[in-house]
């Protein structure tokens, strides 16, 4: 009896631990949610996006930086702002091993201004024009074109408080979005002033808002509390509601703010860059002085901007240096990617290889590696059949990967040192010297 139980006790234990790994695999080996592969597929629009970003960078005199991931989590909280959602609710916060507390960069201008501090950048001729291709991690919920890993292209200009840089800055943003192919889109603009008259605009806000805590969504009662600015941002219908009817920033701005507004609005009607005020656009960040602005599909608006910025010349001085003036932007590549699509632009395809060698017997298969190698030696792309299969079965397997030249090698190709060049859309044939190929090839 008492093996018998523990017969069946096995039994159960091993079915248990079969199901046990059935449910492992099945929910183990899956991207993280909020995250996505890149797949090989796809990677056409991202060179595609990532070209156009170099160039127009190029045009306008921007220099790649490249931070590190992960930052100072202190570099977000006094940059970014400790009331910001991305501070209180986003981060993705860490300590190493030696007790730092770190954090994977959740947006790039921090990390730019830091690094501009910290190689001297501030004694450089100014304005300092830098921009970035970096991933972002922010912990909120995944949408369409947004993952908890995503991608950001950022400029930054440091270094000089003229309307003139922000109506540079954000036509280089516009100029990038038209050159590649992307239409029908709107920019919004806004000036939410500076630490000399927006005090007294936040108390007319708190002031208006007060009378309506009971309306608000639960954060933002919170924001009441914390960041009175940041209840224009909210995207809840109620709030939105409530927001359309407080008072404008623009009425309480003092006359340097309000000049230098007017000179921005100026330079994008002398650059023909169509825009409309939007006097509830404030974006997310503490460090936004002066200028904000958001780029948005016109059949979607704000539920899905595709980029924005603005100027933040307080950050550099919050971050331990000199008052120094700056403004950038970031743009969601996923989400231009998405709206390529939407709008039906192709990207341009990579090259590929367009040489395929073929091979029959154990002395072609040798012949057929020493020719691969030289021609990749000599800069031409190559796929190599690997196995042992029949020469149809290779062929198939070019027409599969598209080839347009196929090499065939057997017994007599490698005694006479020639190889047969077969067109694989017409099929036909012609018999060539090894050393004649490359330069046929090219």
């Amino acid at each position: 009896m008492g093996k018998t139980l523990g017969y069946r006790s096995l039994q159960s234990t091993h079915k248990y631990s079969i199901l046990a790994f059935i449910q492992e695999l099945m929910t183990l080996y899956t991207a993280p949610r909020g995250t996505a592969d890149i797949l090989p597929e796809e990677q056409p629009y991202w060179r595609y996006v990532e070209q156009k970003a170099a160039r127009i960078c190029q045009l306008y005199g921007y220099e790649r930086i490249d931070p590190p991931i992960f930052e100072d989590t202190r570099l977000f909280i006094k940059g970014t702002g400790e009331t910001t959602d991305i501070v209180q609710k986003e981060m993705y916060t860490f300590e190493d091993r030696s007790g730092n507390s770190l954090t994977l960069k959740p947006e790039g201008t921090p990390s730019v201004c830091r690094a501009y501090l910290e190689h001297g950048y501030n004694n450089l001729p100014q304005p300092v024009k830098l921009y970035y291709i970096s991933p972002i991690f922010r912990y909120e919920r995944p949408q369409a074109g947004r993952y908890r890993q995503h991608y950001q292209f950022g400029c930054e200009a440091l270094g000089e408080a003229d309307a003139s840089l922000d109506a540079e800055v954000i036509d280089l943003a516009w100029q990038f979005l038209k050159s590649l192919g992307l239409q029908k889109l709107l920019l919004f603009i806004n000036s939410i002033g500076c630490p000399q008259c927006r005090p007294d605009y936040l108390k007319k806000l708190r002031a208006f808002y007060t009378g309506h805590v009971n309306e608000l969504c639960p954060d933002c009662k919170i924001r009441l509390e914390r960041n009175v600015l940041r209840l224009l941002d909210c995207k809840q219908p109620a709030c939105q509601k409530i927001a359309a009817e407080a008072p404008k920033n623009i009425d309480y701005l003092c006359a340097p703010c309000t000049e230098h507004f007017q000179k921005l609005k100026d330079y994008l009607q002398i650059l023909n860059i169509p825009c409309e005020v939007n006097n509830y656009l404030v974006r997310g960040f503490d460090y936004y002085t002066r200028t904000v602005f958001e780029i948005q599909p016109e059949d979607q608006r704000a539920q899905s901007a595709i980029g924005g910025g603005g100027r933040y010349d307080g950050l550099i001085e919050t971050l331990g240096g000199k008052p120094t003036p700056g403004i950038g932007f970031g743009i969601g590549i996923e989400r231009i990617i998405l709206n390529l699509k939407k709008q039906g632009v192709a990207a341009p395809p990579l090259p590929s290889p367009q040489v395929f060698i073929a091979y029959v017997g154990d002395a072609a298969r040798e012949e057929a590696i020493i020719l691969a190698a030289q021609l990749r030696r000599g800069g031409i792309a190559v796929i190599e059949a690997t196995s042992s299969k029949s020469l149809k079965a290779q062929l198939r397997q070019a027409n599969n990967l598209k080839i347009t030249r196929a090499v065939i090698i057997g017994d007599d190709e490698v005694k006479t040192a020639t190889v047969i060049l077969r067109d694989m859309a017409t099929s036909e044939q012609s018999t060539v010297s090894m050393k004649e190929l490359a330069a046929l090839l090219r």
